[in-house]
């Protein structure tokens, strides 16, 4: 009897000299994507089916000796061409899928045609062997901060989607000898939750806010493991972040930036008094010292980019003084 065969490279998308890591990647991020916690409708029955495709897959190309067997097939073969048992294989046994777990096990024919019924793995499943608590897996996401909030610290109220192991199976993916049909065979089950994080002064784009034991959910006993926060600021109205160095614009008129002044500047701590001086020119940088993002060794500076603004209305008495400036300065 001819079974449809399967190309287990071409499911996890991976290349036949894929490393076992590169497999075990590539089979995380598609249980991810399939998880049938994830879809509803018709497109939950189809990520049953491609959750099923993708833990064979992981099933047969992460067990050396199951991939080496399904490697003498050779690389001629592409999913769902018919399949029969070639008959020169020397050494190579193949089984007949009409037992009484046939279809049951949550495998293809083509698996068990090489691998054989029963149990659904042919073997204990490496998440069943475990024996003791094993921690659970640390957690990333992403926390988008206002530049003040990342500043001045504080406490932010977070929603998060977790992903828990399954009480069904209790992680193993396993259940009746057979994949469990609550997690689709990953083990995993996705929740929320929501969670106060404390916010230290001072965070910068890009680092990390630890918070322990807010992870994965462990097995056996074992603790959680860890979630990290990478903080990401978002874009402000008034400042742009430089490094460790804060800007921001400053509009003087004409006479202002001839003159000099003194005006109002916003910075983080609030308003200061900047002292602009005589002749200041357009795209000139004027420096707060120290009133920039803090770092290890102190804080950085805050520097005021001069703009200069021609008003566009101007009284009779305005225009006058202006043309008697022109003629003042005419062949200067």
């Amino acid at each position: 009897m001819s079974v449809s065969f399967r190309d287990y490279y071409e499911i996890l998308g991976v290349s036949r000299g894929a490393t076992e890591k590169e497999i075990k990647t590539a089979y995380r991020k598609l249980a991810r994507k399939w998880h049938p916690d994830l879809h509803t409708g018709k497109d939950k029955e189809t990520a049953e089916e491609k959750i099923k495709q993708i833990n064979e897959a992981y099933e047969v190309l992460s067990d050396k000796e199951k991939r080496a067997k399904y490697d003498q097939l050779g690389q001629n073969w592409r999913e769902g061409q018919d399949f029969r048992p070639p008959p020169d294989m020397d050494g190579f046994q193949f089984y007949t899928s009409t037992g009484a777990g046939a279809g049951d096990s949550g495998f293809s024919d083509f698996f068990e045609t090489l691998f054989g019924g029963g149990s659904p793995f042919g073997r204990q499943p490496r998440t069943a062997r475990r024996t003791g608590p094993v921690r659970g897996q640390d957690i990333e996401s992403e926390i988008e901060l206002a530049l003040e909030e990342a500043y001045r610290g504080g406490e932010k109220s977070l929603q998060f989607t977790t992903r828990e192991a399954c009480r069904d199976c209790g992680g193993t993916g396993i259940q009746n000898n057979a994949f469990c049909r609550r997690c689709g065979g990953t083990g995993e089950t996705s929740g929320s939750r929501t969670l106060s994080v404390k916010i230290p002064p001072g965070v910068r784009d890009g680092s990390r806010i630890r918070l322990k034991g807010q992870g994965g959910e462990g097995s056996g006993g074992g603790a959680r493991g860890d979630l990290y926060l990478r903080v990401k600021l978002l874009p402000h109205s008034v400042f742009k972040v430089r490094g460790e160095d804060l800007e921001i614009e400053v509009v003087l008129r004409p006479e202002q930036a001839v003159l000099g002044d003194q005006v109002s500047v916003p910075t983080l701590d609030g308003p200061v008094l900047m002292k602009v001086p005589p002749g200041a020119r357009a795209g000139k940088r004027l420096r707060l010292k120290g009133k920039g993002l803090p770092h290890h060794k102190g804080r950085g500076d805050e520097y005021v980019v001069v703009k200069i603004d021609i008003p566009e209305h101007l009284s009779a008495e305005e225009e006058r003084l202006y043309r008697d400036l022109a003629s003042l300065r005419k062949g200067v």
